[in-house]
C-alpha cells in the first residue's frame, strides 16, 4: 500500500509541475534517462556510423510540420493517414516518415518511467539529436540543449495542414506571412530553417512545373535538364528526386551556394533571392566560412517553442503517441 501511495505521489508531482514553463533538463529529477534513451534510439535508426540517410530529414521535417501547425504539440503524431481527420492524412504531409522511430522512443521510456515523458518533448529530442549528429559530422561538436516539459494536444486537425505549411511553389511574400506569423520567428529563421532543404528528397509532382514544357528562367538551365532526367514527363507514377544534388546527405550550407548558382530545387528557395531582406542571409550563407550551422541550432530552438501546451487542463501525456488516453 505504501509503495502504491509513493508512487501515486510522484506521478501526480510529474503531472502537475508540467505548468510551469519548459526548461532545459526538465526530467533530470522524474526520469533522468529521458533524452539518452531518445538518443540511443536515433543513434539505432541513423545506423551509425552506416547512416540511414532518410532518417535525419525525416525527423527534422516532422518536427517543422508539427510545430508549425497548431504548434509544438505532437498533434501530427495522433491517428493514421487513413484517418480522414488527422495531420497524417493532409496532402502535404504525405511521405512524412520517423514516426516510427517515436514509437519505438516512447515505448522504452514508457518501460522507464510509465506516464511521464510526452510524445510532444520525445519528437523534439528526436530531432535535435539527429539534427546534432549530422552537425557534428561537418562542422565538429556544437552544443544543442532544448527545453522540455511539454504536454500532448488531445485533437489534431487535418483542415489547419494546407494554410499552416509552406508549399514548394510559394513566393516570398507568401513565405513572410506564413513564417512571420509565428512568435518570435524572423526573416532570418524563415532563410536558416530553409537551409534544411540541403538533405532529404521530394517528389517529382512538386516540381515538374519548373521544368515542363520549358525549364524555367529561375533554374540553372543545365540543371533542368538533370531534372527532366529523374523527373521524366510521361510515367504513371511520382518519382523522387535529391534537395540538393551536390551534399543530398549532408546537412551543411551547401544549399545557399545551390539558390545562388539557380540549382535550387523549388521556386520557393529560389524567391528568397528577390528579397533585400533576405539575399543579405543567403549570401552570408553562401560564404565559405559561415556561421549556418550554429544559427540553425538556434532557429530549431524557436521552432520547438511554438504554441507549447503546459496546462493539463488542455494537454496530457499521451501512452500511446497514435491515440489520445481516451481512446
Amino acid at each position: 500500500m505504501k509503495v502504491k501511495v509513493i508512487f501515486s505521489l510522484f506521478l501526480l508531482v510529474a503531472i502537475t509541475s508540467v505548468n510551469a514553463d519548459l526548461k532545459v533538463g526538465y526530467y533530470n529529477e522524474i526520469c533522468p534517462q529521458a533524452e539518452k534513451i531518445v538518443r540511443e534510439v536515433v543513434e539505432e535508426e541513423l545506423g551509425i556510423p552506416f547512416y540511414n540517410v532518410g532518417v535525419g530529414p525525416g525527423l527534422v521535417r516532422l518536427l517543422f510540420h508539427d510545430s508549425f501547425v497548431g504548434g509544438c504539440d505532437g498533434s501530427v503524431l495522433l491517428g493514421s493517414p487513413m484517418d480522414s481527420w488527422s495531420e497524417k492524412s493532409a496532402s502535404k504531409n504525405i511521405g512524412l516518415r520517423g514516426f516510427e522511430i517515436i514509437d519505438k522512443a516512447k515505448q522504452r521510456l514508457e518501460d522507464s518511467c510509465r506516464g511521464v515523458v510526452s510524445c510532444a518533448d520525445i519528437l523534439v529530442f528526436a530531432a535535435r539529436d539527429a539534427t546534432q549528429i549530422l552537425l557534428n559530422a561537418n562542422y565538429g561538436y556544437i552544443e544543442f540543449n532544448v527545453e522540455s516539459g511539454r504536454l500532448d494536444s488531445k485533437v489534431s486537425f487535418k483542415d489547419q495542414v494546407d494554410s499552416s505549411l509552406p508549399a514548394p511553389e510559394d513566393n516570398l511574400e507568401q513565405l513572410k506571412n506564413l513564417f512571420l506569423s509565428k512568435k518570435d520567428i524572423t526573416v532570418q529563421d524563415l532563410v536558416v530553417l530553409s537551409g534544411a532543404h540541403t538533405f532529404g528528397q521530394s517528389h517529382c509532382s512538386s516540381i515538374k512545373d519548373r521544368i515542363y514544357p520549358s525549364i524555367s528562367d529561375t533554374l540553372n538551365e543545365r540543371y533542368g535538364y538533370y531534372l527532366r532526367t529523374r523527373c521524366p514527363q510521361y510515367v504513371p507514377f511520382d518519382g523522387v528526386v535529391d534537395l540538393d544534388a551536390r551534399t543530398p546527405y549532408k546537412l551543411d550550407s551547401v544549399y545557399y551556394q545551390n539558390v545562388k548558382n539557380l540549382t535550387a530545387l523549388f521556386f520557393s528557395d529560389w524567391s528568397m533571392l528577390t528579397g533585400d531582406d533576405t539575399l543579405p542571409f543567403v549570401n552570408e550563407y553562401a560564404a565559405p566560412v559561415n556561421d549556418w550551422n550554429i544559427d540553425f541550432v538556434e532557429s530549431m530552438k524557436k521552432l520547438s517553442r511554438l504554441n507549447v501546451i503546459t496546462d493539463p487542463t488542455n494537454g496530457e501525456i499521451r501512452k500511446i503517441c497514435s491515440k489520445v488516453n481516451s481512446y
